[in-house]
C-alpha cells in the first residue's frame, strides 16, 4: 500500500509540477522569515531541504550557506524546480536529488541543517521520516518544519482534513501541536521552540494548483460555503456572491535539533 500510495504522490505532483514552481505563495512569507532566524544559517553550512516542492525553500536558503541538497520524491517536480533556478539565475550552490523523506539516500551526520516545509502531511510515516531527519544531521545540527496545524476542535479538524482530501487525495492527515512534540521527542530531537503562523490562500488558485477540474472546484466551494459558521471564523473565509475568495489556514513551525556531543 505505502508504495502504491507514493506512486500516486508522484504521479499527482509530477502533473501539478509547473503550477507548484509557478506560485509565488512558496517563495517568502514569515514562516520562511522565522526559520531563517531560528535556523541562523552560517556560510559554513550545508543543508538539506526535504520535499523541496518547487525550490522556493532552497532558493531562499541558498545565499545563506555553502550547499543546499534539494530532494524530492517526484522526479518531474525536480526537473521544474531545476529548470526555474537555472532560468532565475544568480544561484550555483542548490544540488536537486530524488529521495523518499523516509529513506534518505544520504551518509549519517551529513548535514548541519535541515528544513522540511508544508509537506509532513503526505507522509505516510512521519516517525519514520524523523528518524531519518535525526540521523542525516550532524550531532548539533539544526532543524526547522513547516506544516499546517490541525486545529484542536474536532468538527474543524474534521473540516480540514476532508477539504484537504478533496482537493488532493495524496493528503494523509494534519497533526497537532501536542502529536508533533511527542514525535520530536520520539525521534530523539530535541524540541526547542514552536510558532504558529497564520497562511492567507487564494482559493481559486489554492484549489486549481492541485490539477483540480471546474466542477471538483465548484464543489470544493460549495463545502466551503456550506460550512459552520464556527468553521468560518476559524479559517477567516472571505466570499463574496456564494464564491469563496480567501481563507486563512495556520501554520506550526518547529525548531528543533541533534543533541550535541557529550564531552568527556
Amino acid at each position: 500500500m505505502d508504495k502504491k500510495f507514493k506512486n500516486r504522490v508522484r504521479e499527482q505532483f509530477g502533473k501539478a509540477a509547473l503550477a507548484y514552481v509557478n506560485t509565488e505563495h512558496f517563495s517568502g512569507g514569515a514562516d520562511l522569515e522565522e526559520a531563517a532566524r531560528l535556523l541562523k544559517p552560517t556560510p559554513e553550512d550545508n543543508m538539506l531541504d526535504v520535499a523541496c516542492g518547487g525550490g522556493h525553500t532552497a532558493i531562499f536558503f541558498a545565499p545563506m550557506v555553502r550547499q543546499v541538497v534539494a530532494s524530492d520524491l517526484t522526479m518531474q517536480m525536480l526537473k521544474r524546480a531545476q529548470e526555474h533556478l537555472s532560468e532565475r539565475g544568480g544561484v550555483d550552490n542548490v544540488i536537486f536529488r530524488e529521495a523518499d523523506a523516509e529513506d534518505l539516500p544520504f551518509p549519517a551526520g551529513s548535514f548541519t541543517l535541515l528544513s522540511c516545509r508544508i509537506a509532513p502531511h503526505h507522509f505516510p510515516d512521519v516517525p519514520r521520516a524523523l528518524r531519518e531527519f535525526h540521523r542525516v544531521l550532524r550531532r548539533g545540527g539544526r532543524m526547522v518544519i513547516i506544516d499546517t496545524l490541525l486545529p484542536e476542535d474536532p468538527e474543524i479538524a474534521e473540516f480540514y482534513q476532508t477539504m484537504e482530501q478533496m482537493r488532493d487525495p495524496t493528503h494523509i492527515r494534519a497533526f497537532s501541536e501536542a502529536e508533533w512534540s511527542e514525535m520530536i521527542n520520539d525521534s530523539e530531537l530535541i524540541l526547542h521552540e514552536t510558532k504558529i503562523i497564520p497562511k492567507l490562500h487564494d482559493f481559486q488558485e489554492w484549489a486549481k494548483r492541485s490539477g483540480l477540474k471546474r466542477d471538483e472546484v465548484q464543489k470544493l466551494n460549495r463545502y466551503f460555503m456550506d460550512a459552520p459558521a464556527k468553521v468560518h471564523d476559524y479559517f477567516k473565509i472571505e466570499s463574496f456572491a456564494g464564491e469563496v475568495e480567501s481563507y486563512t489556514d495556520q501554520k506550526l513551525l518547529i525548531y528543533a535539533t541533534r543533541k550535541e556531543k557529550e564531552k568527556k
